[in-house]
């Protein structure tokens, strides 16, 4: 963190230094130009009024060249520049020729002024991406004590308290208290997220209400908050196809460039003087002022800072939205999507039970869910949890609950009051012998039976009874069902629009569960009953119809799909290692719409990129034309070079408003 704020207070202080000798150099020149029309001074004098701004602007460029011959790296900007400078301040002592002393501390102030306006960029671009670097924790504070320690100190299973106002240092389960938690910088959710004691929390969100404690389940370099500053650190290491060509580009480019200057500075002079009686001298000066020309014009900088420049901006972008994506090459990729395929469950559905419908036989709504939640109140099985959601007096009413029996596969029986009931699937309603149907109201899902009987009637142990000897009574069913996302929806229709020609679900649910998501949500195909492996082989399938195919999966059983897709998407899978490790692409909350937030910034980023390199090359290549046959001055050289760069910055800074 120290670090981190050392950095941007060292970028912004050399910023204002910068700015402060661009302006000083602006007043000089114009002080050496105003000398040279009133005062008549010899070449050499002349030459020392223009060195003083000259340096003050160039030292730091003169030095980059001359670092750049030691190492043995010559052909970078500031070597070009500093030749194209160097031969300008030389032509005005060549015979017959005009000073170029104004033309030359112009170029270097220009210079300097497009590399001001790169750092500046450069520098939104960080802030940009350095505000996921401020979720990184300071403290952690023990429970019950003032003593505060660094995040890396504390072991997995520690009790550690998080005040209002603090981050959460680590992640854990909240032991006591309640509160509402800031995510903003982790999902780019504003909404505050409320959670209460047995709730899982993530580090890196800010603690607004409550004092809470929570007992840590990792050490914090496994913590969501190292993790998403690693990813962020390292989306800088892969390259997209545009940014490895242009760094590829520069370096075959500019040596050919340095000898096309070479060959237009010394042959056509020699030429000329074969053909007439003019001296190579007396031509040569013109020549040279064209071939120093041509070597401003054709300085790659325009491509070689903007387009890096543009991708670095995107994924600043994408992150102030909630989407970490891990380089940007997958931005590449991801702009070029045509198909993508779901995993259903975590991904377009929320993965947990709810109570979809309540169809009661004998009584009301309420007191079947009343007996059904009661007699499910020790299970962990998630339909048990989603009956208890639905019933929240549950345990808080008086109702005794004793002689619970489990019957694997079939369901549980339990006396709640003065009534034994049973609860669970067909199995179990003719094990207890009473006659049961299916929904008859369209519902589907996981249908849960209830039958009820008198204590008294009843025999202590269940065993098999005969439909008409039997004291229980159908009580009716409830429907159970994963509940679909509230925008999985809009996701489906969001990437149609943006020209996604097919949406795919794969799912290891039942049929008819798939069948009724994928209608519901519009989904072009889907495939049901599929082990892990199964959707690898389908996703081959699917990947030979389409140009780029993306997989978007919950992360944890998901990472040999996510791995084989050209690009991989883990869905809210922060607490997810696989999702981490094999995702291309981390989306930090659960909307299945951020997908189409992702494909609409890498092809926005892609977008800009491509302007930069056709409006630069373009540009430089009709100026290059005119310098060689004499038509363009070294003013129209320095707006081709900087000019052009500058524009193309400002133009790659449009990439960072997601």
């Amino acid at each position: 963190m120290a670090h981190n704020h050392h950095h941007e207070h060292h970028h912004e202080h050399g910023g204002h230094r910068q700015l402060w000798l661009i302006a000083a150099t602006i007043v000089l020149l114009i002080a050496a130009v105003i000398v040279e029309k009133t005062i008549s001074l010899p070449t050499w004098q002349l030459l020392l009024v223009y060195l003083i701004p000259y340096l003050l602007i160039g030292a730091g460029t003169l030095k980059e060249a001359a670092e750049g011959l030691a190492h043995g790296d010559p052909f970078n900007e500031h070597f070009l520049m500093s030749v194209a400078t160097i031969g300008a301040l030389c032509i005005g002592f060549m015979p017959g020729a005009e000073t170029e002393f104004p033309e030359a501390v112009f170029v270097m102030l220009f210079f300097q002024v497009g590399e001001f306006f790169e750092g500046y960029a450069e520098g939104k671009s960080r802030t940009s991406i350095s505000h996921l670097m401020d979720i990184r924790p300071d403290i952690a504070r023990l429970e019950g004590s003032e003593e505060t320690i660094s995040p890396e100190q504390v072991a997995v299973g520690t009790i550690i308290e998080v005040r209002p106002g603090e981050k959460v240092p680590l992640d854990g389960t909240i032991v006591s208290g309640k509160s509402s938690l800031n995510t903003m910088a982790l999902t780019g959710e504003s909404v505050p997220l409320e959670v209460n004691e047995g709730d899982e929390i993530i580090s890196g969100c800010i603690n607004l209400s409550g004092v809470i404690t929570l007992r840590t389940t990792k050490t914090f370099g496994e913590s969501t908050v190292s993790k998403i500053i690693k990813l962020v650190e390292d989306a800088g290491e892969h390259k997209s196809q545009s940014e490895a060509f242009i760094t590829r580009f520069a370096r075959i480019y500019t040596p050919i460039v340095v000898f096309l200057a070479l060959a237009i500075a010394i042959i056509p002079p020699l030429a000329i003087s074969l053909t007439s009686d003019i001296s190579p001298l007396t031509s040569f000066p013109t020549w040279l002022y064209r071939a120093l020309m041509f070597l401003v014009v054709s300085c790659p900088c325009a491509l070689v800072i903007s387009v890096p420049l543009t991708f670095f901006g995107g994924i600043g972008g994408a992150s102030r939205k909630g989407v970490l994506v891990k380089g940007a090459n997958f931005l590449d990729i991801l702009s070029k999507v045509d198909t993508v395929v779901f995993d259903k469950t975590g991904t377009l559905t929320h993965g947990r039970f709810a109570v979809q419908a309540v169809h009661p036989e004998i009584c009301s709504e309420y007191q079947l869910l009343h007996l059904a939640a009661h007699v499910e109140h020790s299970t962990s099985h998630p339909i048990g949890a989603a009956l208890r959601d639905a019933f929240p007096e549950e345990g808080t009413d008086g109702c005794e609950v004793t002689d619970v029996e489990e019957i694997a596969g079939k369901g549980i029986r339990a006396k709640v009051g003065e009534k034994i009931v049973c609860v669970g699937n067909t199995k179990m309603m003719e094990l207890v012998g009473v006659e049961w149907h299916q929904c008859e109201h369209g519902d589907e899902g996981t249908i849960v039976h209830v039958a009820i009987a008198e204590a008294s009637a009843t025999p202590h142990r269940l065993s098999p009874i005969t439909h008409h000897l039997s004291p229980y009574v159908y009580a009716g069913h409830i429907v159970i069902n994963d509940q679909v996302k509230a925008d999985s929806a809009e996701a489906i229709a969001q990437l149609k629009k943006l020209g996604v020609k097919k949406t795919v679900m794969l799912t290891g649910d039942r049929e008819e569960v798939a069948s009724r998501v994928a209608q519901q949500l519009g989904i072009d195909e889907y495939h049901a009953e599929l082990l892990p492996t199964d959707k690898v082989s389908q996703l081959s399938a699917i990947s030979h119809q389409s140009s780029k195919l993306a997989f978007v999966g919950d992360g944890i059983n998901d990472a040999p799909v996510l791995a084989r897709a050209d690009v991989g998407i883990a869905m809210g899978g922060l607490g997810s290692d696989a999702a981490i490790e094999a995702a291309d692409v981390v989306l930090m909350d659960d909307q299945p719409s951020k997908i189409a937030t992702a494909v609409r910034i890498a092809r926005r980023t892609i977008g800009i990129a491509h302007q930069n390199i056709w409006f630069a090359i373009g540009v430089k290549v009709a100026v290059l034309i005119l310098a060689t046959f004499g038509i363009a001055t070294m003013w129209l050289a320095v707006f081709a070079d900087v000019g052009v760069t500058v524009l193309a910055v400002l133009n790659a800074m449009r990439a960072l408003k997601a």
